[in-house]
């Protein structure tokens, strides 16, 4: 029976602790839009997306005001472009990532994601044309998030592609360098990639998704730090419990939003994504949670030791609270979109290896971190294979999100505004990974995924 008690501590969640739902996103297969002209793949896609989602941001406005619940985002991810462009005669597939912006313009959403392809073992034609794409595509376009998926445990890692993708995110941070590279923060590279994440800007609707679908992501990393507030000299294992039960109630509001979304657009609910997303904002943070539980700093000795009892904890209690959880679930470390990170970056308590290291037990990777644009395209696909070795040999979803920023260098701010926040650029290490890196070929699968 829910009491007055628990109404009161929600709407507590709510208005002191910022408890939100981060977003509303719609799944929406492309695949019955293929087309052999690249016009009438554009007009079908366009077409499709802006009669199924023409009332997605209604809706979850709709449900915030009744509710009193605020709904952050109302996104779209679509089927990988490379897939459902691929029978289009063209050499380039920037067209459709500005079709894709317009028709995300269109119905009002604040993002679209898909505009990937999926790599892990090789590539097809339309997966060549879409990485060649991405630059330009993120340059010329607003709302469209791209990602690329080259490593799974199964598959092992494409290092051609680990390669090719260094240098595509510096040609995306050079053609959007007037906007201190934000063409890279709409760009993320993933092994184990998730079909049905809601979270930009890895977002894309997967193969075996149905033609349409719900996808919420939850947040809340207020409402856990408030609920250890009051544990001091508690032990881990109380800790444990009551984040537990705090990610349940994060989650059972995220299950209302979702079931009500779905009634409401006649669309199949999918799943609750509980993941603890921060924002810039003072007291949304998850590294505030880590130094709750007594460390100085984020980044000190004991971070890793306490994401790991974060993140476990986060997903026991969620999945009480619903029975189809997915995505990515757990705690996201970015470093902008997180005041505390910042101000650990500042104080010089957490490295991007620090990070790294908290990688292996968080619920992505290294995110949103700016570094300087000095950084070679080669450095850049080195830290993209370590997150990716990381990903394949623990069976766990790891991604990237570097900004190397033209003309900044270390210990400068980049601004970006919103939920992408700012970020001082953290130093790299200088040593050379550039012989490694030109190998190529495909690192194998390791001996885990021999599971069958």
């Amino acid at each position: 029976m829910i009491t007055i008690e628990d109404i009161l501590e929600t709407n507590r969640m709510i208005t002191v602790n910022k408890l939100d739902v981060r977003t509303i996103t719609m799944g929406i297969s492309l695949r019955d839009c293929a087309h052999p002209n690249l016009r009438d793949f554009c007009r079908n896609v366009y077409d499709k997306i802006t009669r199924s989602a023409e009332f997605l941001v209604k809706t979850g406005e709709d449900i915030e005001a009744e509710y009193g619940v605020p709904i952050i985002n109302k996104r779209i991810s679509v089927t990988p472009i490379a897939i459902a462009a691929e029978s289009c005669k063209t050499e380039s597939y920037v067209p459709v990532a500005e079709t894709l912006d317009r028709a995300a313009k269109e119905v009002g959403v604040n993002f679209i994601g898909g505009f990937s392809a999926l790599v892990q073992k090789g590539y097809t034609p339309g997966d060549r044309i879409l990485i060649e794409s991405i630059p330009q595509a993120l340059a010329t376009t607003d709302l469209v998030c791209a990602s690329i998926n080259l490593a799974s445990t199964k598959a092992g890692i494409n290092m051609d592609c680990v390669r090719e993708c260094g240098e595509v995110i510096k040609r995306t941070a050079e053609l959007t360098r007037d906007r201190q590279a934000i063409g890279c923060a709409k760009l993320v590279i993933f092994a184990n990639a998730p079909e049905d994440n809601p979270f930009m800007a890895g977002a894309f609707h997967g193969l075996s998704e149905p033609d349409k679908v719900i996808n919420v992501g939850v947040s809340g990393p207020g409402v856990v730090k408030h609920a250890l507030e009051d544990m001091k000299g508690a032990n881990f294992t109380e800790i444990a419990e009551t984040i537990k039960k705090t990610a349940f109630k994060i989650t059972r509001v995220g299950q209302l939003v979702a079931q009500e979304a779905s009634r409401r657009l006649g669309v199949p609910f999918g799943i609750i994504d509980l993941s603890l997303a921060p924002t810039p904002a003072v007291g949304d943070s998850v590294a505030r949670i880590l130094e709750e539980m007594g460390l100085e700093a984020c980044g000190a000795p004991g971070t890793t030791a306490a994401l790991a009892l974060l993140n476990d904890a986060v997903k026991k209690g969620g999945l009480m609270a619903s029975s189809h959880v997915g995505g990515l679930s757990g705690a996201f470390i970015p470093v902008s979109e997180d005041e505390g990170m910042i101000a650990a970056v500042k104080r010089g308590s957490l490295s991007i290896e620090k990070l790294e290291a908290m990688t292996c037990v968080c619920s992505v990777g290294l995110d949103m971190i700016a570094v300087s644009g000095d950084v070679s395209a080669a450095t850049l696909s080195g830290i993209i294979a370590d997150e990716a070795a990381i990903g394949v040999v623990n069976n766990k979803t790891t991604a990237v999100r570097l900004i190397p920023v033209p003309g900044a260098k270390v210990g400068d701010v980049v601004e970006y505004g919103g939920l992408l926040g700012y970020c001082p650029v953290v130093p790299v290490s200088t040593f050379s990974s550039e012989a490694f890196i030109a190998r190529g070929g495909r690192i194998p699968a390791p001996v885990r995924s021999l599971t069958n």
